[in-house]
């Protein structure tokens, strides 16, 4: 793919069964830049994202990433190009330094260091006994919520990925955490597309479009 990412969504739509998930839905979203997509739990806003990632196949309607249907795009070209944030972050039994590389094995430590200020964990970090160093336990159960969320934001920052996808980025964290981490996002938005899915209206301020999603539909 090239470095700048743009996506056009056309008449996408998906089915579970009877149930009609997500129904005729078409956005752009340009090559730099935060598109919000914002709606209420199960409105279908995870899994359009998911769909971006060719998670799901779906029953018609296509994907195009800068004029290229996603069904002709090698998977490990995608995911080199693509990165998602879960609002849920995995975490592997290592330190969390190890835990944030797997974003960029050949990371530096001032790089792992600048990615972790942005996601506002650094401080947190810093506190810890061994800092960078520190295990975070089988499935990170050594951390908060919070905590791993903005581990997970940090693997986002330190990745080259022109494409950035956020699934609830800022839902387990304060309200000074989180403009801390928008206005992160926001100066990574001059080089960056970035799609940001929330239920928050506090998080549209950084956007520079935005999509209401109810019931499957692009209201």
């Amino acid at each position: 793919m090239e470095k700048n990412i743009k996506i056009q969504v056309h008449d996408l739509n998906l089915f579970y069964g009877q149930n009609h998930a997500l129904h005729n839905v078409s956005l752009d979203i340009k090559e730099k830049g935060v598109t919000a997509l914002i709606g209420p739990s199960g409105c279908g806003k995870s899994t359009l994202l998911k769909l971006l990632l060719r998670f799901y196949e779906t029953n018609s309607g296509d994907i195009l990433y800068n004029n290229i249907s996603i069904n002709d795009i090698n998977t490990s070209s995608l995911l080199d190009n693509v990165t998602l944030v879960f609002q849920q972050t995995y975490l592997f039994d290592d330190t969390i330094k190890e835990n944030i590389k797997i974003a960029k094995y050949d990371a530096t430590d001032e790089e792992i260091i600048e990615a972790a200020k942005k996601a506002s964990i650094h401080e947190f970090i810093e506190s810890l006994p061994d800092k960078y160093d520190t295990k975070v336990g089988q499935l990170g159960d050594n951390l908060s919520a919070g905590e791993k969320q903005r581990i997970g934001l940090a693997r986002a920052f330190l990745s080259n990925a022109p494409l950035i996808l956020l699934d609830e980025p800022t839902s387990n964290v304060d309200s000074i955490n989180e403009g801390i981490i928008l206005k992160s996002l926001k100066d990574q938005k001059e080089n960056k597309s970035i799609i940001l899915v929330s239920h928050r209206e506090s998080t549209t301020a950084i956007a520079d479009r935005i999509y209401r999603i109810k019931d499957g539909i692009i209201l």
